[in-house]
């Protein structure tokens, strides 16, 4: 199955061949052990910042390539040639849904202090917005932060935040007011006092990203650490939520590719019934079918992500884009990982690891649901 668009540039190819490189010598042959100490090595993070490949969407001089939107998905992309998602979650959420509060929101003290160090794999970020009573309904969020002698003074608990344990940065949401929506957005650096990681979490997939409680506890936070305008911060989280959004569609649409080509391999060595299961026409048809559900999906990714670099307001697509990969890349995984049978239930298989790590992509960075709501809103 190849990897070509009609939107690709040989930049591109360039930067599938490098990630896809990257991926075989630092990933593949390590990432079973990560999955087992529950994280992904800061060295081996450092080495993709050193490599480029941390700040693509960001200014030249703070060490990015000034890129657009379609080279960020070739990114995210490509990401997927590995079958360990939290080693690819690890690193989106630090390029593409993280660090990007500080990119478009940040003033150009807080980008030199921070920003070079973030796109060099130095800094690792993670965003806490997330809560235990609010996750796609952001409003909904409890945290408040209150000006206290010209500090701010941020107390609440955040959940399910990836990178949450090993990041030395985070960029966190609170309430700064009386409306539903007064949401500021607060850099807090690891260490400062009152802030602690209260437990990592164990999860069904994703077993080699960090995932945290955060608590905060009268913790004190500069005037200057303010990112963005007061009371502004709910819009900034939804802008950025389109390319997070984007990256995760990335994700199970790789998921799918994966899963796909790691069962036409299985189909057509595996004897049964006395031939190969390919023989079988039920399950060529199936497989059909997933490979054009899948291929309509990238061809939709691809458009969306387009329609960002020409300066469109593409909430609805993204939504739908989001609803659509989600539940698509757990049909297909499923489908995968069936016609693999006994071998397919078998922890450490690359297909069961697809199946478990695929589920959240139905719910994380906003469930079905809702993105479904955010179609209907905008007929």
């Amino acid at each position: 199955m190849s990897n070509a668009s009609i939107y690709d540039s040989p930049e591109h190819e360039l930067l599938r061949d490098q990630v896809g490189k990257f991926i075989a010598r630092e990933v593949e042959p390590h990432a079973a052990a990560w999955e087992e100490q529950g994280f992904v090595p800061r060295e081996v993070l450092k080495r993709m910042g050193q490599a480029g490949l941390f700040g693509l969407m960001y200014e030249e001089q703070y060490g990015g390539a000034g890129a657009d939107a379609m080279t960020n998905l070739v990114f995210a992309e490509a990401l997927s040639q590995s079958t360990f998602a939290g080693f690819i979650i690890t690193v989106l959420v630090h390029t593409d849904m993280a660090s990007p509060h500080l990119h478009h929101a940040g003033n150009a003290a807080q980008k030199d202090k921070y920003l070079r160090k973030v796109v060099a794999g130095e800094l690792i970020t993670a965003v806490g917005i997330t809560e235990p009573g609010a996750g796609s309904d952001v409003a909904g969020i409890r945290s408040t932060a209150k000006c206290d002698g010209g500090d701010w003074v941020l107390n609440g608990t955040k959940m399910f935040i990836t990178n949450g344990v090993h990041a030395d940065l985070y960029f966190v949401a609170a309430k700064t007011g009386a409306g539903k929506r007064d949401i500021s957005m607060f850099i807090v650096e690891k260490g400062t006092p009152g802030f602690t990681v209260g437990r990592a979490l164990k999860k069904t997939g994703w077993l080699s990203s960090d995932t945290a409680e955060l608590i905060f506890d009268n913790v004190r936070i500069p005037a200057a650490n303010l990112l963005g305008e007061e009371g502004k911060g709910f819009y900034s989280v939804m802008k950025n939520f389109q390319t997070e959004r984007i990256a995760l569609a990335a994700m199970a649409v790789g998921h799918c590719q994966q899963a796909l080509q790691l069962t036409l391999d299985h189909v057509r060595q595996r004897q049964a019934f006395g031939g190969p299961l390919w023989d079988q026409q039920v399950i060529r048809q199936r497989l059909a079918m997933a490979d054009a559900k899948t291929r309509a999906a990238r061809a939709f990714m691809y458009h969306c992500a387009w329609r960002v670099t020409q300066g469109h307001d593409i909430v609805q697509e993204v939504s739908m884009l989001k609803a659509l990969s989600g539940e698509l890349v757990n049909e297909v995984v499923q489908t995968c990982q069936q016609f693999h049978g006994g071998m397919g239930f078998i922890r450490e298989t690359a297909v069961e690891r697809l199946w478990r790590d695929a589920r959240v992509l139905a719910i994380g960075g906003g469930a079905t649901e809702v993105m479904l709501e955010e179609v209907a809103k905008r007929y």
